[in-house]
Formats: structure tokens, sequence, C-alpha cells
């Protein structure tokens, strides 16, 4: 009998393990399907995003932009309510100069429109669209004046020596005119050349807001052109319905950004033409440098940091020193600061070293030294991300500034990269300032 009653509880256990462990592993995949369903239904949902300006809908990205690869098929969309039919956005790879275009007809008085969701495409992710523009937008407008001298077409060749002496953020190349049969501006974005790498990889996703200011609602986009610091676009848009008398109101309004899948997007740089400079009668093509992008948040403090290079042991010694002047990031007007640098080569992260966090400090002093084995031969195609971090233990880690130090960076990181290899063994200690 007390055999026969041990047989009976151990069965009665196992059976309720299985009950369990068949629940559990079902509990399981209902979750990963509810999930995938509602992950889904996020990324195909037509919801509002100041981002993009307030009504604008999820999707309006990626009417102008399959953002890895060319959508060759023209698009069509009418709003069924407000605004009113005759206001419509198309794509068409039939341009009036050989390329895609985007059109978007607008009412008299030259204000862009709204358009929906195309369903079947991909839009950005949603988290960096809240603030990254607006605020540059606004400082932009805010600093032109009447006192702007008449611009001219460039070339390669005329401008290939300006802003030698700051930041070298690359060039883009783009032509406007004006329609005056049909009361459409076309502003059409060519191409880019030499861009700084904003990615771990050394390279950048670029592509190009535009905007008509002082209008900073609505603005479109072209594709994003993966992993490639010298993009050729050749994108024309066109704003249909727009008197020549609010035309040469405007101001136009290019930004070259970095796209990020997951988190915001970096800005890379930025043009602007007031179009009652220019001669709009024909099509006028510019080669223009790009300035670094009015964020409106002031500094982002600047880094101390030291290189060595040992040539006989193939490494390079980073010693973070100390930061000044940091950006305030958490709510009682500090931070709690932390570095971060990894070791790139070419479209590879080898490596990564953190410093401690310096706990409610904008003036922090870290004095840690991280060794990097880096081969002579692959020196050139090495880069060093410095990232500077305000530590969050509720959230998120946010991003202070960062600073990119190669042999094709800025002009002030490339001098330090240059001094490193000139003086080896040697620390070569210099400040930076740190960039969104």
């Amino acid at each position: 009998a007390p055999t026969r009653d041990v047989l009976l509880v151990s069965a009665i256990i196992t059976v309720s393990l299985s009950v369990t462990i068949v629940l559990c592993g079902l509990c399981h995949w209902c979750q990963r399907k509810l999930g995938k369903r509602y992950k889904n239904s996020l990324e195909t949902v037509g919801t509002p995003d100041s981002g993009r300006g307030r009504g604008e809908k999820k999707a309006i990205n990626d009417l102008d932009r399959d953002f890895w690869n060319n959508n060759e098929s023209t698009v069509q969309q009418k709003w069924s309510s407000y605004p009113p039919k005759e206001f419509i956005l198309n794509i068409s790879p039939y341009a009036p100069y050989g390329d895609p275009r985007l059109s978007l007809k607008l009412p008299a008085g030259g204000k862009a429109v709204n358009t929906a969701p195309v369903p079947g495409q991909t839009p950005h992710d949603e988290s960096d669209r809240r603030t990254e523009t607006r605020s540059s937008v606004s400082d932009l407008v805010n600093s032109l004046t009447s006192e702007m001298l008449m611009l001219s077409p460039g070339s390669e060749e005329d401008e290939a020596h300006e802003g030698c002496s700051r930041e070298n953020l690359g060039r883009i190349q783009f032509s406007v005119g004006y329609n005056f049969q049909e009361s459409t501006l076309t502003v059409k974005v060519m191409k880019a050349q030499e861009l700084p790498a904003k990615d771990f990889s050394g390279t950048s996703d670029p592509f190009v807001k535009i905007y008509l200011l002082p209008d900073k609602k609505h603005k479109l986009e072209t594709k994003v052109k993966r992993k490639n610091l010298n993009p050729h676009w050749n994108e024309t848009f066109l704003f249909e319905g727009f008197p020549y008398e609010k035309v040469v109101q405007r101001v136009l309004y290019l930004q070259v950004l970095d796209y990020d899948r997951f988190s915001r997007n970096d800005p890379i740089g930025e043009v602007s033409i007031p179009l009652n400079k220019v001669d709009l009668t024909q099509m006028q093509t510019f080669w223009k440098d790009l300035k670094p992008c009015s964020d409106g948040s002031g500094s982002r403090g600047e880094l101390l940091l030291s290189l060595c290079y040992n040539p006989s042991a193939n490494s390079i010694i980073v010693n973070i020193i100390k930061a000044r002047n940091l950006k305030a990031m958490d709510i009682g007007g500090t931070s709690d600061p932390y570095v971060k640098v990894w070791l790139m080569y070419k479209d590879k992260r080898v490596e990564k070293k953190k410093t401690v966090t310096k706990k409610r400090n904008l003036n922090p002093i870290f004095n840690e030294s991280f060794a990097f084995d880096i081969p002579t031969e692959k020196l050139r195609e090495t880069t060093i991300i410095i990232t500077v971090m305000d530590k969050d233990k509720l959230s998120r880690n946010d991003v202070i500034g960062k600073i990119y130090l190669s042999w094709k960076s800025g002009p002030g990181e490339v001098k330090h990269w240059k001094d490193m290899i000139a003086r080896p063994r040697q620390p070569v200690a210099q400040w930076h300032q740190l960039k969104a």
C-alpha cells in the first residue's frame, strides 16, 4: 500500500510539472505573437508626430524615401477630407530633369500640406523625431538678415577652398529655379562630398531635409544613402501652386543628417539661401560648404585627452584626462558623466572601453588610460570614437557629445591624430569641443 501511495504521488507531481511546462510554453508563445502584432501595428499606424510638423502623418518620410532601396513606382495620395482634394502629393520617376521627383501642390499661400501614410513603406524610428530640427530651424530663422549678399551659382573649382579654416563638414550640390507659367518652385538635390563619419562603423547614412523658411512645420526629404560619405541623390522636389511673390519671401534651407535607426538622427551640416537673392528665372546650380547645425542646445562642453602612439608595440594609448563645462542633462541642472571609447576598423567595432561615472559633476576629472592594439598598416582605416555619456538609473543614458579621431575627421581632430603619429612614444594632449 505505501508503495502504491508513493507511486500515485509521484505520478501526480509528474503530471503537474508537465502541465506547468506546457502552460509556460504556451504563454511565452502567445506573448511573442502579441508582441509581434503590436510592433507591426506601431510601424503602420499613422499617428501625429511633432518632429515632422504637427498633424503630419507617421509615414510621410517614406513617401519620398525608401531608405535603403530606390522606389521607381509612381505614388499618388489624396486626402479624403482635409485639406481639399486638389492637394495632391506626387512621387514620379519622370521628372522634367530626368530624375525622380517629389511634387507638393500648395494652396495659394504657398504652405505645404500634410500627407497620409503609404502602406507597406517602413517609417523612420520615431524616437529621433521629437526635437532634432525644430530648434535648429528656429535659430536659423532668427539669424537671417537682409544684409546677406547676392548669391551666384558656384562650381567645384570656385568654392573648393571655402571654409578651409573651419571644420570640414563636406559640401552639397543642389539646383533651384522657378516656373512662372506653372507657379512652381523646383529644388533639385544632387549630391554631397566629403561628409564626416557619424557612425561607429566610420561612415554615415546621409539624407537631406528641405524647408522653405519661415515655414518650419512642413519638410520634404531625400532617400537615405547607406554607408556613403559621397552620396548621389539626384532627386527633384516641386513646390506647386506657389506664387512668385510668396517664393521670394522664403529661405531655402537644406539640412544634411545621418540616419540612425535606433536613436536620434545626427545632424551633419546645413545650408541656407534667401530666395530673393537668387535669379530664379532659370535653374541655378550651387556648390555650398556645409555649416554646423544651429541645434539651439548651446555648448556641449570640452574634453581633454591625450594620445600616445608606439609603433614598435603597434599600440595607441588613449588617456581621458578631464572635461569642462559639460552640458547639464538632468533635471537638477547637472550630469553624471562617463566616457566610452570605441576602436573602429573600417566598418567594424573592434573594442570598447569606458571610464567610471562621476556623479553630479559638470567638470569631471577622469585620468583613465586605455591601450588599443593597432598595427601600423591599419592606422589609415582606424577611427577612435569618444562619447561622453550621462548615466541615468531609471532611463536610457544620454549622449552629451562625441569626438571622432582619425586622419579624415575635422581639422582639430586630424591635427591631434597627425601630431600623435609625428611624435611616437610621447603623450600628445589636446582639448576637443564635444559635438552632437
